[in-house]
């Protein structure tokens, strides 16, 4: 098992906050960095190219400027790119990253070898999406440094399998790092992955209910309103198999017990949720508002900042009480 080099020394826990479309943006990037865990986002959330490049060079400036007058080295950031044919961006987007030497790519949809060399080319690293070990054996045979094990209950495109079964599978053909995803909510979660065999910890629901997350007090308050039966796995939203609150979707007049899926995958439409108020269609992850199994354990928006000392206090706390309890219970007896 293994943590990268390039994030030793550099975090506080071992998190990845993982890239939410249309939630992660500059402000919650820059914070959980600041604080200490890997911050992301989608490169699509960014509705261009050359605004993704805008805020590349203010999440880069911001960060700089904030360990010249800290003194303390802020963590890694990532980027995420739909690696799909129907994304017409990711290339440029891709080039961008290149150019700006962006220090984690995060990629779904697709492993691409030639993605992970022009990475590699400047030092960075490329972690991967999958849902089951079949695609990780292809993203491992692409070069990959990490595959990130998106299991049963994670929010947004999760997979189905158990996270014990995944990424016990996964270790059977992979030594680099391994990161688990799927409704991971409280620092002990973060220390169980790590037990399970993971080297970190992927999280997105639980840093939706921050102030510095791009999403609005009405979705918040579903958030906290919902427990893990209000999550519904449908492809019908997006055209993936996706977890969303079964809430947003009966608000949005959609029948929950009709899961016909989309006719076909298209995330160039994804980008469009602009359109004018009242006169709009309802649009997935706008309007349709997704969240993993986790989401019982929410009960309180935090800043970010405030979240990731929390999670960082569990975290060591869970450690010292399995500690204790070993020494305590087991010990003596091996002894």
């Amino acid at each position: 098992m293994t943590i990268p080099v390039e994030f030793t020394h550099r975090i506080r826990l071992p998190l990845i906050a993982s890239p939410m479309f249309i939630a992660s943006g500059v402000e919650l990037v820059i914070e959980n960095c600041k604080a200490g865990v890997v911050g992301t986002f989608p490169a699509l959330n960014q509705r261009t190219s050359e605004g993704f490049e805008a805020w590349l060079v203010e999440i880069q400036t911001r960060l700089a400027e904030w360990e010249q007058q800290t003194g303390v080295q802020a963590a890694p950031f990532g980027v995420n790119l739909i690696v799909h044919r129907s994304n017409p961006r990711w290339q440029a987007d891709l080039d961008i990253c290149v150019k700006h030497k962006v220090p984690l790519i995060i990629t779904s949809l697709g492993a691409v070898a030639d993605l992970v060399d022009a990475v590699h080319a400047y030092g960075g690293l490329v972690f991967h999406d999958v849902v089951n070990a079949r695609h990780g054996k292809k993203a491992a045979a692409a070069g990959v440094d990490g595959l990130i094990a998106v299991c049963n209950g994670a929010g947004g495109h999760a997979g189905v399998t158990n996270p014990f079964a995944l990424v016990a599978e996964i270790r059977q053909f992979f030594d680099k790092t391994v990161i688990l995803a799927g409704s991971l909510s409280h620092g002990r979660d973060v220390a169980a992955a790590e037990m399970m065999g993971a080297d970190m910890a992927y999280m997105g629901t639980r840093f939706l209910a921050t102030t510095e997350a791009n999403i609005d007090d009405d979705y918040q308050a579903m958030l906290i309103n919902s427990s893990a039966n209000d999550i519904l796995y449908t492809p019908k939203i997006s055209g993936v198999n996706a977890n969303f609150i079964r809430q947003s979707i009966v608000d949005a007049d959609i029948d929950p017990t009709d899961l016909t899926p989309k006719s076909e995958l298209d995330f160039g439409s994804e980008l469009d949720i602009d359109d004018k108020p009242n006169t709009r269609e309802k649009k997935a992850w706008r309007d349709i508002w997704s969240a993993g199994q986790g989401v019982g354990s929410i009960d309180k928006v935090f800043s970010t900042a405030q979240l990731v000392d929390k999670l960082v206090t569990e975290y060591h706390a869970a450690i010292a009480s399995h500690q204790k309890k070993y020494i305590n219970t087991f010990a003596k007896s091996d002894s």
